[in-house]
């Protein structure tokens, strides 16, 4: 068993290195896997990360002690050889990769396995321990094809075109997806877009993912968002914002649309299942093709997966970690 690694209640410490793995607070040294609020927070004194991560560390928290690690390259930290691997979670996310006393140690942060026009694909890593996250860790969560989605958004979009189709989805990574696959679906009209995605979708553009023309909803009256497709956070879907649309069909893309109950609390009329996170079978896939000897994971329904690796006689723990994983960024 690795002994040079550890979980606490503030993150995933490296002794060797003495540095933290996303920590719930500051530290003096951090090593961040990707740029949502439940992995990389400000403070710390010292923070490893992509270009990109760190980008968009500074967008949302000012300026930040970066130390750039590109994908591909290793770079030693204290005692350890650190590697940056995609994670195709969200633009510059990072599965991290610990090499010491002989031992692989790959930290996978949140990840995908689809494919994502808005970042790097994930790659497997072969490892001692994988420490893994099972936000969807549930046999129930197998999620659809993203053209299946973008089909239903569309085919509402022109059923109705004296509405808008108004789309709840993340600041980071799942407003800037929807975007590029609705662009690649052959949808090439201006799409409207609340105030609080513009910087990050500016920051995207500045890194080469082409979006197409973006136009603020604020600057536009109610018939000129008739037809069209409008994004915001998912906050914004109920609020006094959105009763300015020309009678908005309300829709929100998470990979928790699968559970029907969730979308009606959120009187959703169009779920729309699209994930940043790995689903059941991409899981259990990434496990048997990365083969580790001990899987732990960090948060999530982590007991179902931990009792499919019983019943695959590999060896699993869960870490039971606080703080992580925000409903709407599913």
């Amino acid at each position: 068993m690795v002994d040079w690694i550890e979980a606490s209640p503030r993150g995933i410490y490296v002794r060797p290195a003495d540095a933290w793995i996303d920590p719930s607070v500051p530290v003096d040294r951090a090593l961040i896997t990707h740029g949502h609020a439940d992995h990389a927070r400000g403070g710390h004194r010292e923070a490893w990360a992509t270009p990109e991560t760190l980008a968009i560390m500074r967008l949302r928290y000012g300026a930040v002690d970066g130390k750039p690690v590109a994908y591909g390259e290793s770079v030693r930290v204290g005692g350890v050889e650190a590697s940056f691997v995609p994670a195709g979670h969200v633009l510059g996310s990072a599965q991290i990769l610990l090499e010491h006393a002989g031992e692989r140690v790959v930290v996978t942060g949140d990840y995908k396995r689809r494919a994502d026009p808005t970042c790097a694909s994930f790659q497997p890593v072969p490892c001692d321990i994988l420490i893994t996250e099972a936000t969807f860790g549930l046999p129930v969560f197998r999620h659809p094809p993203i053209g299946q989605e973008m089909d239903r958004l569309l085919g509402a979009l022109h059923a109705a075109p004296d509405r808008c189709v108004v789309v709840g989805a993340y600041a980071l990574g799942k407003a800037q997806r929807v975007i590029a696959e609705l662009r690649a679906h052959g949808h090439g009209e201006p799409i409207f877009i609340h105030g609080a995605l513009e910087k990050m979708c500016d920051l995207y553009r500045d890194f080469g993912v082409d979006l197409g023309p973006l136009v603020p909803a604020t600057a536009a009256n109610k018939d000129a968002m008739r037809g069209s497709i409008v994004l915001c956070p998912p906050s914004a879907l109920n609020d006094r914002w959105s009763r300015r649309l020309p009678d908005p069909i309300t829709a929100m893309a998470s990979g928790w649309m699968r559970v029907r109950q969730r979308a009606r609390q959120k009187n959703v009329e169009l779920p729309l299942v699209i994930s940043d996170h790995a689903d059941w079978d991409e899981l259990t896939d990434t496990v048997r093709e990365v083969a580790p000897r001990e899987l732990w994971v960090t948060h999530g329904r982590e007991e179902a997966l931990v009792h499919w690796c019983a019943l695959n006689q590999i060896r699993a723990r869960a870490l039971a970690l606080v703080g992580y994983e925000d409903e709407d960024e599913g």
